[in-house]
């Protein structure tokens, strides 16, 4: 079948083969075709991108009112509700003792549709003490989540696998036990598809996402709620000191934790591992973001339109915030990291905080949080809380 539609004065005619006007052939610039992931048109789009509620070219000129509404819209664009009245009603169970910390799992309800399983740490000691909201990646792994980064004391038959990716991206280390020997609560939940609640396909995150938006709905909305939802429980529980809750991630780990201290204010400060960027420059061919599947979980549909990904991290402005970047990473061209950067030293220069601010590329390394970026964040850490 061929359907007509008519623009102006010409006839385009449509199906399967190439686009032809009526009484002779279109170019393929004029027709719209489409080359690989992008039509051809893509350009156009991508030169709008102007980010008119960024700081510093919205109408909104003070920092205060700015950081409301800027907050107000990326809150607009999740497409998921607040839970603003549903109890975490936790259950702590599987208490092991550790190497100077106590591991014990609780069981909550980030939102008022499932319980979630997380891996809580605590040091030896009286406390209160300051808090790690530990936030895993992405990695196409599906198997273990909140493992990757606290090690599986509950389940032996998920050991391997942990240690594993700890080996592959960690130095060999767990990231939060390494935490809760240095004096700090860890909270660690898996993300929806991973772990217990998973594990999903790489090539069913499409259709997750898919049916999340034909309901209304938004899978990266969700997973931003929970994380604000974590947070916000860490800093009611009474072994922790509320004033001090940094929020900790590698990748797609690093964009929660931004995003978190985004949308909530019980995050004071937080440590971004290998993602950070401007979406201009990602949107280059090969990059991962292009091919659909993982970037279901980073995308929020519209808020382009509105803000870059350093103009959202901004919103957190001027608690201290860490970012860190490989200069060999192949995901984040460089750029792209230098474009967000200079919008993040930007935010933090108007208020007078640059010394909160902690910028760093490592030439030598990819896409990794290996033991010396790990060392100096928790060092970091200690000073900032």
């Amino acid at each position: 079948m061929r359907g007509h539609e008519t623009v102006g004065r010409r006839a385009f005619v449509v199906g399967a083969g190439a686009a032809m006007l009526a009484g002779g052939a279109v170019s393929p610039a004029e027709a719209g075709v489409v080359d690989g992931p992008l039509p051809d048109f893509y350009p156009a789009l991508k030169n709008r991108l102007n980010f008119p509620l960024a700081w510093g070219t919205s109408p909104v000129r003070g920092f205060g009112a700015w950081r409301r509404a800027a907050r107000a819209k990326v809150e607009e664009h999740l497409l998921v509700d607040p839970e603003t009245r549903t109890p975490y009603t936790p259950e702590f169970t599987d208490r092991n003792q550790g190497d100077g910390y106590t591991r014990e799992l609780v069981t909550l309800s980030l939102t008022r549709h499932e319980r979630v399983r997380a891996a809580l740490l605590t040091p030896h000691g009286p406390g209160p003490f300051p808090a790690v909201l530990l936030l895993h990646d992405h990695g196409a792994k599906f198997d273990i989540g909140k493992e990757k980064l606290v090690r599986p004391w509950y389940d032996d038959t998920r050991l391997p696998s942990a240690q594993g990716w700890a080996d592959k991206y960690f130095s060999g280390r767990f990231v939060g036990d390494e935490l809760a020997r240095r004096g700090y609560v860890v909270l660690c939940a898996d993300a929806l598809g991973w772990g217990d609640r998973g594990p999903i396909t790489y090539d069913q995150q499409q259709a997750l996402a898919s049916n999340f938006y034909n309901l209304g709905s938004s899978l990266a909305g969700l997973m931003a709620r929970e994380d604000a939802r974590a947070a916000e429980f860490l800093a009611g529980l009474k072994r922790v000191d509320a004033r001090r809750i940094a929020a900790v991630g590698f990748s797609m780990g690093a964009y929660r934790a931004w995003q978190t201290a985004a949308l909530t204010d019980s995050v004071a400060a937080t440590a971004s591992v290998c993602w950070m960027t401007g979406l201009r420059e990602m949107m280059v061919p090969g990059n991962n973001t292009l091919r659909g599947q993982s970037s279901y979980y980073m995308l929020h549909p519209g808020l382009p339109r509105f803000l870059d990904f350093p103009d959202v991290a901004s919103i957190a402005a001027p608690r201290p915030m860490l970012f860190f970047n490989g200069g060999l990473d192949p995901l984040f061209p460089a750029d792209g990291v230098t474009v967000a950067y200079d919008k993040l030293r930007a935010v933090w220069h108007s208020r007078h905080a640059e010394e909160r601010l902690h910028l760093k590329t490592w030439p030598d390394l990819g896409h990794v949080f290996v033991d010396r970026m790990q060392d100096e964040i928790f060092g970091w850490l200690d000073s900032v809380l």
